[in-house]
C-alpha cells in the first residue's frame, strides 16, 4: 500500500468577499511537502487573494488553512515565520545594488554574514547572476528583477515558498531560467506553491488547482487533468484561426474552441469521424487550412471546456 504524502498546507472551506464579490469560495486543497503545486486561472480567479491569506497577511472570512502545520487563521505571525511569500511586486529597492538588496533581506531574517555569504554566492550561481552583483536592482531587465526577489526570498532557507504569478512579463528565456530554478529547489526538499495566469505553466507542475472566479473547478496531476476531458481535442492549423473559430462556433457537437499559435483546438464528441465533416466546411467557406488532425487534450483544452460547462469540481 503506497504511503500517504506529507502535506505543507492544508486549505479546508477557504472564503473571502470583499463588498458584493466572493473573491474565494469554499476553496479546498492540500499541497504536499516537496512538491510544485500550482494555483491556475486568469486574472480575477481568486490566486492572489488566496496567496495572501496563506502568507497571513489577509484575514479569510470562512475556513481553516495549515502551513507547516501552524494554523494561519488563528495564528498568521507565527504561519510567517514557516514562509517565504514572493507577491506580484515585490519590494526591491532599485537605488540599491543586488548584493545591498540581497544583504536588507537578510536581516530582516536574521540570516548571519556567514550564512548569507554562502547562501546569496549559491543562489545568484543558479539565478545566473553573479557578475551582476554590483549593478542596481533598477537597472535590472524584467527578467533578472524577478530572480532577484526570488534570490530574496530564499536567502533565510525556507521550506515552503508561495510565488504569486512570478513569471508574469518575463521574457521566455527568464521564464525557463525561473522554472530551472524551481525544480533545483524541489530537488532539496522544499515546497512550492506557485499562482499564474500562464496555462502552458501547468504543465510544469506536479500537481494543478484550476480556478474560475474564486471556485476550484479541478484538483490533479497534469496527466490525470488531461485524461478527464472525455471527448475528442481536433487540431486545425490556419493562417486565419479567428475566420476558423466564427466559422465552426456554432457548429452542433462542438463543445470548446481554443485559439492556438497556428491555428484551432477544436473540443469534440468522436473527433476523428468528424475530420471529413469539416474538411468540406472550411473548403466550402472559402477558410484555407493545412491539416485537421486528433490531438492530446491540454490544460487549457480542459479549463475552457470546464468554464464553458459551468460545473465546478472538487475531485
Amino acid at each position: 500500500m503506497q504511503e500517504k504524502p506529507q502535506s505543507a498546507i492544508i486549505v479546508e472551506g477557504l472564503t473571502k468577499s470583499f463588498a458584493n464579490v466572493r473573491a474565494v469560495d469554499r476553496l479546498s486543497f492540500e499541497v504536499h511537502t516537496g512538491e510544485i503545486f500550482g494555483l491556475v486561472g486568469p486574472d480575477g480567479a481568486g490566486k492572489t487573494t488566496t496567496l495572501r491569506m496563506l502568507a497571513g497577511i489577509m484575514p479569510a472570512d470562512e475556513g481553516t488553512a495549515r502551513v507547516a502545520d501552524v494554523d494561519v487563521v488563528h495564528d498568521p505571525e507565527n504561519a510567517k515565520r514557516q514562509l517565504s511569500y514572493m507577491p506580484q511586486r515585490f519590494g526591491l529597492y532599485e537605488d540599491l545594488t543586488v548584493n545591498e538588496n540581497i544583504r536588507f533581506y537578510a536581516d530582516l531574517f536574521g540570516v548571519s554574514r556567514t550564512e548569507r555569504e554562502d547562501r546569496s554566492a549559491l543562489l545568484l550561481q543558479a539565478a545566473g547572476m553573479r557578475e551582476f552583483r554590483l549593478r542596481l536592482a533598477g537597472k535590472l531587465s524584467g527578467g533578472m528583477k524577478q530572480k532577484l526577489s526570488l534570490v530574496c526570498a530564499l536567502i533565510h532557507r525556507p521550506k515552503i515558498i508561495l510565488l504569486d504569478e512570478p513569471t508574469t512579463g518575463v521574457d521566455p528565456i527568464s521564464r525557463r531560467d525561473f522554472w530551472r530554478i524551481l525544480y533545483e529547489l524541489v530537488s532539496q526538499g522544499v515546497t512550492i506553491l506557485a499562482s499564474t495566469a500562464y496555462l502552458d505553466e501547468a504543465e510544469r507542475c506536479h500537481r494543478v488547482a484550476l480556478l474560475h472566479q474564486g471556485r476550484l473547478f479541478f484538483c490533479d496531476t497534469p496527466k490525470n487533468l488531461k485524461a478527464r476531458l472525455g471527448k475528442s481535442v481536433l487540431s486545425i492549423t490556419s493562417s486565419e484561426p479567428r475566420r476558423l473559430r466564427a466559422e465552426l462556433e456554432n457548429v452542433v457537437g462542438i463543445s470548446s474552441l481554443v485559439l492556438t499559435g497556428d491555428g484551432l483546438h477544436v473540443v469534440v464528441e468522436n473527433g476523428v469521424s468528424r475530420i471529413p465533416e469539416f474538411e468540406a466546411r472550411l473548403k466550402g467557406a472559402s477558410i484555407p487550412f493545412d491539416t485537421i488532425q486528433q490531438v492530446t487534450p491540454t490544460i487549457e483544452d480542459l479549463f475552457v471546456h470546464a468554464v464553458g460547462s459551468g460545473a465546478p469540481s472538487h475531485a
